[in-house]
């Protein structure tokens, strides 16, 4: 990696001639005070910081994060200050590049205490600028592409906090490109004969199935053209340890509905829905395999229709219709709006970040709730980090839950007046308890009475969510 390679790269999306000035300023400081370390491969450390700059520029990251991606590690590995970093480029690099510096160890009495407060600091960085987190993945997915060099023990250490913190939240701001990489690397080293098998049989897939996907894609392709419908096609075989998931789950290779997928992008909605026809008149579609989430989108703004049709040589196959823009952000997520609103990014990802995805405010809740940092991650893994449920309302909308969430942490998460007031409930048209545990899909409707006596202190052991436990308390305590 060169840093001529990375300007290129750069160009390509942002040749404006003051931000690619500051750039190479930012490599030019980075290289100085990395002179002289090397990473344990052996390889100048300047590497690494030219890696992270070059993962975020193929999201077309804006000059600040460039230039923060190229400074990283250099509060935490020279003598350069914060307010120095900030006096030669400006607040936003300092902040950022403080964003992503571990607290210093002489902070904490042992090594646990401080692993658990530079955790805490990296799940709220979020709430104050999510091109920290974006800027930490890609330090996390050059480590995770370099770990060979470290010792077994680091290596699993690595991949298990990978799993259990990065790849959560890379998912949670939808940037499934390096979720999907970071679980397939972390996969290697937790369970690496289970990575190889996979891994083989994906590549056996992908020979074996060449034939009848190149056969459907071209067919729907000259259709497309044929009604004069733009379009773009794409295809792609499930992730190493998608596969594995879903093979721990007790399914067949061959069983695995998404297992091969087509992707048909499109200039505008309407036509979706068209070409969705187009694609059911052609193959036979399973009826339970259709998901509209352009109409539902997913809790991270993922959008799409999936269907999975009987393709040639009976094979499954999923197809993923939709827009250019939807595309970018099911690669990118959040981090698609440097391409799409270029210039009000920043702003606009932290307005969708705090207003449409549903687990940015329970970590705000949580953040609030527990001083102490073992408490905290602790509350954050069982609550967000860990297996969710998909709930309806009675008007359709999605609502995110950890797993073993109950009817009451569904009435809070609709509205604090909704839980307070709530006398009963009915899941799936039966009337349940208050406690019922919620399964994934169950629809729900509370039943209220604004005449009840409000939540009992009893609900305290029945809630699981943070924010249920706060209202109740606080319903109790007025």
């Amino acid at each position: 990696m060169k840093f001529e390679t990375l300007l290129k790269n750069i160009i390509k999306y942002n040749s404006d001639l003051n931000d690619l000035k500051m750039i190479k300023s930012a490599y030019s400081l980075a290289e100085s005070l990395h002179k002289d370390q090397t990473r344990q491969s052996g390889e100048p450390y300047i590497i690494h910081p030219l890696f992270v700059a070059s993962i975020l520029a193929e999201m077309r990251a804006d000059k600040d994060t460039i230039c923060a991606g190229l400074l990283h590690d250099t509060i935490e590995d020279s003598n350069i200050t914060k307010e120095e970093i900030a006096e030669q480029f400006n607040e936003d690099v300092s902040n950022l590049v403080d964003g992503v510096t571990k607290i210093s160890k002489l902070n904490f009495s042992s090594k646990d205490e401080q692993r658990l407060a530079n955790t805490r600091k990296i799940i709220t960085s979020i709430t104050d600028d999510v091109r920290i987190i974006i800027i930490k993945l890609a330090d996390r997915l050059h480590n995770m592409q370099t770990l060979s060099f470290k010792s077994e023990f680091k290596q699993k250490e690595n991949a298990l906090e990978t799993m259990e913190i990065f790849v959560p939240l890379a998912y949670y701001i939808g940037a499934y490109q390096i979720k999907s990489e970071l679980e397939d690397l972390s996969l290697r080293y937790l369970k690496p004969d289970m990575y190889k098998s996979i891994e083989e049989k994906q590549m056996k897939v992908q020979i074996d199935s060449e034939n009848s996907l190149s056969e459907m894609l071209q067919k729907i392709q000259r259709l497309l053209n044929d009604k004069n419908i733009p379009n773009e096609l794409k295809v792609r075989t499930k992730n190493i340890y998608g596969i594995y998931k879903r093979i721990s789950e007790g399914f067949k290779l061959a069983d695995i509905h998404d297992l091969l997928a087509l992707k048909i992008i499109l200039e505008d909605v309407e036509n979706c829905y068209k070409v969705l026809g187009i694609v059911h008149q052609q193959y036979h579609p399973i009826n339970d395999k259709f998901k509209d989430y352009i109409c539902n989108p997913k809790t991270n703004m993922y959008k799409s229709l999936h269907t999975t049709v009987f393709a040639p040589d009976d094979r499954l196959v999923q197809t993923q219709i939709r827009t250019d823009e939807m595309d970018q952000i099911a690669a990118y997520g959040l981090t698609a709006h440097w391409d799409i609103n270029k210039g009000q990014a920043r702003n606009l990802m932290q307005k969708d970040l705090t207003e449409k995805y549903q687990f940015f405010k329970s970590l705000v809740e949580i953040n609030t709730m527990f001083g102490d940092n073992q408490e905290f991650v602790a509350q954050v893994k069982k609550e967000l980090l860990t297996g969710k449920v998909y709930i309806y309302t009675t008007r359709g909308d999605i609502i995110e839950l950890p797993a073993g969430a109950t009817v009451i942490d569904f009435a809070y998460k609709i509205h604090t007046d909704i839980g307070n007031t709530m006398v009963g409930a009915t899941v799936n048209e039966e009337h349940v308890a208050i406690d019922y545990i919620l399964r994934n899909k169950d629809r729900v409707r509370i039943i209220t009475d604004d005449l009840s006596f409000g939540p009992r202190v009893d609900w305290l052991d029945k809630a699981q969510t943070s924010y249920a436990k706060k209202k109740i308390k606080e319903f109790n305590r007025r």
